[in-house]
């Protein structure tokens, strides 16, 4: 799976440095753990949820990877003669030469790749009641597959579910360019003739403006948890310094990233390794197994119906 790159954004910068997302201090405390977590969340001391989540939770889905050599995708594209990967997502360049990207969006297209444990254990959260809002930099909508509500959903950079007319602006349902999209052509609007284009982030476009509900948000959540990302790509990355000092942040991840790599808080936690396989020993340590092993089940039914 890709991340959409997107340049920093000065306000953010600003932002930044009148301290919202400092990092914080508080009193010493004694380490939590994942099963410290675990407890407070089963206990429903945790009600206002945030989840950040990168390519690293999309992958194990099968999700490819367009910039690496010897992938399908990757060799799909060549044909293109692409001046680099990432200008298949730069708007001039659609512009002037759709195909690229819509090669790429007959691959990544809802319905192609199904969710997996760590987009089911964020439904549960849901249907729990303790979920806040889940921040995705991820387009391929297997959040929303997997049954998280759309306005549950910040889908940072965009998402198939609609799209526009880049001529005329019509608005349009992502089901309704499957059709062309599959077929290998460039959707046209019936109207205008114009591009419609689905509503992705190019560089050179706005952030979606449900981005910004992070100002409300962060404020409020009570834990963070973070997982499948390299926290590398602004403005996103810096929300994982958006929440209070006083809250948990608890990371999932291959790697340490970000502030948990440079300068974590008394109260993070980290579970290093398959995303995947964190997750599930999240799960577990909750005692929620059983609910989720219901909820992918029903959802594997759903997708072969």
């Amino acid at each position: 799976m890709f991340l959409l790159l997107l340049r920093q954004r000065p306000f953010l910068q600003r932002i930044v440095s009148r301290g919202l997302f400092s990092r914080g201090g508080g009193e010493s405390a004694q380490p939590q753990t994942l099963q410290d977590v675990a407890k407070d969340l089963r206990e429903r001391r945790y009600r206002r949820v945030v989840v950040m989540a990168g390519a690293g939770i999309s992958t194990p889905s099968g999700i490819p990877d367009f910039r690496s050599p010897g992938s399908g995708l990757y060799d799909n594209l060549q044909q293109y003669n692409l001046p680099y990967a990432e200008a298949i997502f730069e708007i001039g360049f659609f512009h002037r030469n759709p195909n690229p990207f819509f090669a790429l969006a007959k691959e990544l297209y809802p319905g192609n790749y199904q969710p997996n444990l760590t987009h089911y254990f964020v439904r549960l959260l849901h249907k729990k009641g303790q979920l806040l809002r889940m921040y995705t930099q991820n387009i391929d909508g297997l959040e929303r597959l997997a049954g998280v509500p759309p306005e549950m959903l910040v889908e940072a950079h965009g998402t198939f579910a609609t799209a526009t007319c880049t001529s005329c602006l019509r608005k349009y349902d992502g089901e309704d360019l499957r059709p062309a999209v599959m077929s290998g052509t460039v959707p046209q609007c019936p109207t205008c003739k114009g591009v419609v284009k689905p509503d992705i982030v190019f560089f050179g476009e706005e952030l979606p403006r449900h981005f910004f509900k992070y100002l409300t948000d962060f404020p409020l959540a009570d834990l963070l948890v973070i997982m499948g990302t390299s926290l590398e790509v602004e403005p996103f990355a810096s929300l994982a310094g958006a929440v209070r000092s006083s809250v948990p942040r608890l990371l999932i991840n291959r790697d340490l990233v970000g502030p948990f790599a440079w300068g974590q808080r008394p109260h993070d936690v980290v579970q290093l390794g398959d995303v995947v396989g964190g997750v599930k020993a999240l799960v577990e340590a909750l005692g929620w197994t059983a609910e989720l092993d219901a909820l992918m089940a029903a959802g594997d039914q759903k997708a072969r119906s």
